[in-house]
């Protein structure tokens, strides 16, 4: 078999197929929850904390330094807290979302049917329950 021959194998297996299009709609899907927490909630939060963005919040290490002209000669290292919490609610309300999406398909999908019993095991069965009726 060729290689060609087996990458279209490969392809047109549908879990191939399946994965492709939920990497594609949980991409697509991030970036939707995203700008709802980086357009909606944050502004929210930022306006309540006090007008200041979250993803500027901040803890100073080291101020920048300035020159006498008043260019800047060394960064101010700090750690930035506030993109770290921005991230992490960013990350939360993705994982509730698919949490309640999943929920409700399996809510929705319908169990398989149970598989049919073998005929040799019904065979058996009845071969069983004749053996213990009295003679």
């Amino acid at each position: 078999m060729g290689m060609i021959s087996e990458f279209k194998e490969f392809i047109s297996r549908g879990n191939v197929v399946d994965l492709a299009v939920g990497v594609v709609i949980g991409a697509a899907f991030g970036k939707i929850v995203t700008a709802l927490v980086d357009g909606i909630v944050m502004p929210v939060v930022g306006f309540i904390s006090g007008g200041v963005s979250v993803s500027d919040w901040k803890y100073v290490l080291r101020p920048a330094q300035l020159d006498a002209a008043g260019k800047e000669v060394a960064a101010e290292v700090a750690l930035k807290y506030g993109l770290f919490i921005q991230t992490a609610i960013d990350f939360l309300l993705i994982a509730l979302v698919i949490f309640v999406v999943l929920k409700a398909y399996n809510k929705v999908r319908t169990p398989a049917p149970a598989p049919a019993t073998p005929e040799d095991v019904l065979l058996l069965r009845e071969i069983r329950d004749s053996l213990k009726k009295p003679a």
